[in-house]
């Protein structure tokens, strides 16, 4: 269960890739916490049940955007419109990714760039469109969501592990422009967490139990386990805290 965080009741905050797995978990929980919500999705479908869920389960309703993270004139613009709805916002959490399979002896330049925009790129943009309403708030939290993969040496996702190195150099630069702003960046590196996307392409029985043997934990990782330590640090429990990585994988590395 995610903690009680007080003062985020009633903070504007806008989180990427929401409509479903961790996003969805973590849409749920600040919803829970009483702050305000927005998300942006691409999967119209999968985000629209999800309001319709925590249709009067919350005290502010999330709102949901679609848009494709690709499209930064877009993603601005929803930036706005979530400013605006929200009446400021105080948390970005970028998670939106995708850890598509791609065989590196067949990758050509054109799905080299598309995958760093859909997992690297996005991450810049949106927190310098969120930047200018943080400081009229007087500060904020960022929570950049990477991933151990790049930790694993996993030969069949280099775009993908590429990117997830450099959101922690994002992290940390951002970190140091922004401190004195009152803004604080700091990242997430979940383990093997199963949603359904990954059982249904990626982790069979075979591959959970061999993770899971991996870890100090003897069990599998879920999207609401990232939820806990997301609010943590957009709270003020970590007003301290900021250009450092959590990782978040019951014990693998």
């Amino acid at each position: 269960m995610a903690g009680r965080y007080p003062d985020l009741a009633g903070q504007g905050v806008l989180v990427t890739g929401g409509g479903s797995g961790i996003g969805a978990a973590l849409v749920r929980a600040f919803a829970s916490e009483g702050a305000r919500v927005a998300f942006l999705d691409i999967a119209e479908a999968e985000s629209r049940t999800l309001v319709s869920e925590l249709e009067g389960k919350v005290e502010h309703l999330p709102h949901y955007r679609r848009v494709d993270l690709r499209d930064i004139a877009a993603l601005r613009a929803a930036v706005e419109e979530a400013a605006g709805l929200l009446g400021g916002i105080r948390v970005l959490v970028n998670n939106a990714a995708r850890d598509d399979r791609h065989d590196l002896e067949t990758v050509q330049p054109d799905y080299w760039d598309e995958n760093q925009a859909v997992n690297l790129r996005h991450h810049f943009f949106a927190a310098q469109a969120v930047v200018p309403h943080m400081r009229e708030g007087g500060g904020g939290a960022i929570v950049n969501f990477s991933s151990i993969a790049y930790l694993l040496n996993m030969g069949e996702l280099p775009g993908y592990a590429a990117a997830k190195a450099g959101i922690i150099g994002l992290t940390k630069s951002l970190a140091g422009r922004l401190g004195p702003d009152k803004i604080r960046v700091n990242a997430i590196l979940p383990g093997m967490v199963l949603t359904e996307r990954q059982k249904r392409l990626w982790i069979d029985e075979a591959a959970m139990a061999g993770g899971i043997a991996r870890q100090c934990l003897k069990r599998s990782l879920v999207a609401e386990d990232m939820a806990g330590p997301c609010l943590f640090l957009a709270s003020d429990a970590s007003a301290a805290i900021t250009a450092q990585t959590l990782i978040v994988d019951g014990g693998m590395l």
